[in-house]
């Protein structure tokens, strides 16, 4: 089906035309359409206008007036004050509208006109290490977007650019070596393995290698052997490398899937995965000029990077020493992702604080001519998730928390408020309550997170998330949980549209806001904010609270068709709800 023209869309378009024709030497101009709450839009565009060209802008909005004419979409337009223009829907045209949006399975939203391909880097675990819940926020904010852009029809390509490289491998690989049996399983070889037993044995592993490496000098010599031979190649040495990678590849898809996401293993590419391209990413730097010597390291250099001394402040691309820096692998990352993959935009959901690392890795590509007008790359950065206190998270014991935990307890605060709005009338089972828990739980920490700009700090209070007042996920699944009621109580009777009817002021404010749907999701994704979206999402249940309060759906006492187009606002913000959550990651329970 061919998208649907929203109602602010062919509003917008009215007045500009109007605009042109009464002021045709003024040329294109913008009405400055926005929601009001004088009317239901407000057009401010004559004002500046007005001033422009020195005229009246009162006159003027009256002559635009005259432009527009009669129209089956406008009930009236009011000039109002210095010149604005309020301008009222009709009835008619906001149902006609809405019909047509509900019978479009993409509920009327446009595919973007020329899509293209975007890598996201996103969720980026370390190999040996267990999450913390440092590692949230990429993870959510990433697999939002992925799900957003996909819907505008981009082709997105997901990466998970794991730390599965570096110095402390020798530690792990040699430790091992030594210990053959630390990463064996309790069920024997083949046995299936839990996250929290593949967890357990990296962590015990990871503690007691370090403590040798710090207290014995002969261990530390062999375990920097053990980097040598890894990065020569040593197949031994790579094997048990390879055994530390599966083992937490166990472990992160154990956390994924309690966080509902779809990780796969064709998109972890971690540092490892670049290995082969670091010694031709420093030449073609070293050749090309970007990149020169300094001190036996080769560096790239700013003018608008210094340290407190005043001095430049090099990204390092290769150390003097001959081993490579961060900025090699992800150099070298972005040569992959744009000449192999085929990548107009990288999109890089990476914390605040790596924000001048990825400046200057993006302009260094830029100068190579890896990033230019065709490929651009993005750092949707992200603060820190804090604790009530407004300081970085930690355990009473002052320690990182661990992802699942604070998954876990999610869950069970959760879990503890379906069970205790259970009733006689809702009837659920106890698998439900459970079911209804984790989604619940899960969704309540996605959306604190999504709800919140990426680029702000956050706080995280489990009593607000689960809270079924408030900008919650809880919230908008109660909405949908309740539309879905509604309808099994209207039995035999369906969603009908009947746009002859007249709209009490609910149902004109709900279905406006249906209305939106497609813009919204297009703001979303040009701009990478998924906190647009959530806005909506709440907004538009806030809305149908406020129609369920005023207008009764299901009654006796109402017209047959009234009730079937009650029935129908309710059926399409179900739907809407229900999508809009998806785009989000969070799941909508039928019953609640």
């Amino acid at each position: 089906m061919a998208s649907v023209t929203s109602l602010a869309a062919s509003v917008n378009q009215r007045v500009a035309d109007a605009l042109s024709a009464a002021l045709p030497e003024a040329g294109a101009a913008d009405p400055l359409l926005r929601r009001s709450d004088r009317a239901d839009f407000q057009a401010n565009g004559m004002l500046a206008l007005a001033k422009k060209l020195k005229g009246n802008p009162r006159e003027l909005a009256a002559q635009v007036v005259d432009a527009i004419g009669e129209s089956d979409v406008l009930k009236e337009i009011e000039v109002s004050g210095p010149g604005f223009l309020n301008i009222t829907i009709a009835d008619e045209a906001i149902v006609k509208t809405l019909a047509e949006r509900a019978a479009d399975a993409r509920l009327g939203v446009p595919y973007a006109a020329s899509p293209g391909t975007t890598v996201i880097d996103y969720a980026q675990p370390n190999v040996a290490k267990e999450m913390h819940v440092g590692h949230l926020r990429s993870a959510v904010i990433g697999a939002a977007m992925v799900e957003i852009l996909e819907f505008t029809g981009e082709k997105v390509i997901r990466r998970h650019h794991i730390g599965d490289w570096g110095t402390q491998f020798g530690m792990l690989i040699q430790y091992l070596t030594e210990h053959p049996h630390e990463l064996d399983h309790e069920g024997g070889e083949g046995a299936e393995v839990s996250g929290e037993e593949a967890a357990s044995n990296l962590n015990r592993l990871y503690k007691a290698s370090r403590a040798l490496f710090d207290s014995d000098e002969e261990f530390k010599e062999r375990a920097r052997r053990r980097v040598v031979d890894l990065q020569a190649g040593d197949e031994q040495t790579l094997a048990m490398w390879q055994r530390f990678v599966d083992e937490s590849k166990i472990y992160f898809y154990s956390v994924f899937n309690k966080l509902d996401m779809d990780v796969r293993d064709p998109d972890i590419v971690g540092e490892s995965g670049y290995n082969a391209m670091l010694e031709e990413t420093c030449r073609l730097l070293e050749e090309s000029g970007v990149a020169v010597r300094s001190e036996g390291a080769l560096c790239v250099f700013f003018d608008d990077v210094k340290g407190p001394d005043g001095n430049p402040v090099p990204l390092i691309v290769k150390k003097s020493d001959g081993g490579y820096g961060y900025a090699a692998t992800d150099l070298s990352a972005i040569r992959d992702r744009v000449q192999n993959l085929g990548a107009d935009t990288l999109l890089y959901v990476v914390d605040v604080r790596q924000s001048l690392h990825f400046k200057m890795v993006f302009e260094t590509a830029r100068r190579a001519g890896w990033l230019d007008d065709k490929a651009h790359a993005v750092q949707l950065a992200f603060g820190t998730v804090l604790g009530k206190d407004g300081k970085p998270f930690k355990t009473r014991a002052g320690e990182t928390v661990r992802l699942v935990d604070l998954l876990d307890e999610a869950i069970d605060r959760a879990t503890t408020v379906v069970r205790e709005k259970n009733n006689e009338k809702i009837a659920l089972t106890e698998e439900e309550i459970v079911e209804n828990g984790t989604q619940i739980g899960i969704g309540a920490v996605k959306y604190a997170d999504l709800s919140t700009s990426a680029s702000r700090d956050y706080k995280f209070d489990l009593d607000q998330m689960v809270s079924l007042n408030g900008d919650t996920s809880v919230y908008l699944q109660y909405a949908y949980a309740r539309i879905q009621s509604i309808k099994r109580r209207a039995g035999e009777t369906r969603p009908v549209a009947h746009p002859e009817l007249p709209l009490a002021p609910a149902e004109r404010a709900l279905g406006l806001h249906l209305d939106g749907f497609a813009e919204v999701i297009a703001e979303a994704a040009a701009s990478y904010e998924p906190h647009r979206l959530a806005a909506y999402l709440y907004q538009l249940a806030s809305h149908l609270t406020t129609f369920y309060d005023q207008c009764q759906v299901v009654s006796a006492d109402n017209p047959a068709e009234v009730v079937e187009n009650r029935l129908f606002l309710c059926d399409l913000t179900g739907r809407t709800l229900h999508q809009g959550m998806a785009l989000l990651g969070i799941r909508t329970p039928e019953r609640l």
